[in-house]
């Protein structure tokens, strides 16, 4: 069950689209219409099977003829297309830490709306690609409470879902309550501490009983007690808490809203959710923002590169 845009073609023929990738890229001239087509159609582990065929057939790397053939934004939407599913976010991760700067933005959105299970693969994955802890990375290039709320997510032992103790709903609400509307300056390891390992379900019930006590949002606290890496990150985790749909589809609303364009975040969205959510995330983007993800990724981009997020984005909700 997926409630993605991109699922396994069928009937799947990898030495065949080989052959039509490696024709589409030889001599003068690429046709990227071909290009596109392929591998927006065909799921992630099929792309997969095209380049081992690809280098089976022709003794060439599919990756590096991408490169050096194509351009721009749209050779990075190829390139990421063509990342194996399991490499992902490991490898978005290494480049988010990597050098001089760290891209929060990319931490935040990895980490908090990633399940568990799927945190516990990353830091597997990362070990095995790049014989480096994850934690370690992350913990050397983050400070402060920001650095702290991701060591507890990298953890990954969230509460699994279970029945809701209504008790200890009060008592988490009340303890929030406290902790920042209440307080002279802001717990924040409270914050910290139950929005990074209570179960889903009950936060959901304790973010309804923190604005029955408090009469806010738990977002519109967070946006007034905490500033900067750390109100993002909570906020991210909220979010995704209440839906992680409606979070990647204000996540791209804000990639394309007004002047220029986020095409790293627009990119890794798509490609990262085309298998698992982009469905939801479309009837989320719907309701909430007055148009479709369609309408917007069409105004908003241009030339192959349009072409292939519209193929991704599987069709336009009026």
């Amino acid at each position: 069950y997926t409630r993605g845009t991109v699922a396994a073609f069928s009937p799947f023929d990898a030495r065949a689209d080989a052959e039509a990738l490696r024709k589409a890229m030889k001599g003068m001239g690429t046709d990227e219409e071909t290009v596109l087509k392929i591998l927006t159609s065909r799921n992630n582990a099929q792309r997969q099977e095209i380049a081992a065929a690809f280098k089976t057939l022709f003794g060439r790397d599919l990756v590096d003829d991408l490169k050096s053939e194509l351009t721009g934004k749209f050779e990075t939407l190829v390139v990421s297309l063509m990342r194996p599913a399991y490499i992902f976010d490991a490898h978005a991760l290494k480049h988010a830490i990597k050098g001089a700067g760290t891209n929060e933005k990319v931490l935040t959105e990895i980490l908090a709306s990633r399940t568990p299970v799927e945190v516990q693969n990353i830091k597997q994955v990362y070990q095995q690609e790049y014989e480096a802890n994850l934690e370690d990375k992350i913990t050397g290039e983050t400070s402060g409470h920001f650095q702290r709320l991701l060591v507890v997510l990298l953890q990954a032992n969230r509460d699994p879902d279970g029945r809701v103790d209504e008790g200890l709903v009060e008592q988490d609400a009340q303890v929030l309550f406290r902790a920042g509307e209440l307080k002279w300056g802001t717990d924040e390891e409270k914050f910290i501490t139950i929005l990074g390992t209570r179960s889903v379900a009950h936060l959901r019930r304790v973010f309804d009983k923190y604005m029955t006590i408090s009469g806010f949002q738990i977002e519109e606290t967070i946006d007034r007690e905490t500033s900067g890496d750390l109100e993002k990150l909570l906020l991210a985790v909220v979010k995704c808490i209440r839906s992680v749909p409606a979070y990647f589809a204000e996540t791209l609303y804000y990639a394309m809203k007004g002047a220029g364009t986020d095409d790293d975040t627009l990119i890794r969205v798509m490609v990262s959710r085309s298998e698992i959510d982009l469905l939801d995330i479309r009837q989320e983007f719907r309701k909430n923002f007055a148009k479709s993800l369609h309408q917007m990724i069409q105004k908003d981009t241009s030339g192959d590169y349009r072409k292939a997020l519209l193929l991704l984005c599987g069709g336009d909700d009026e």
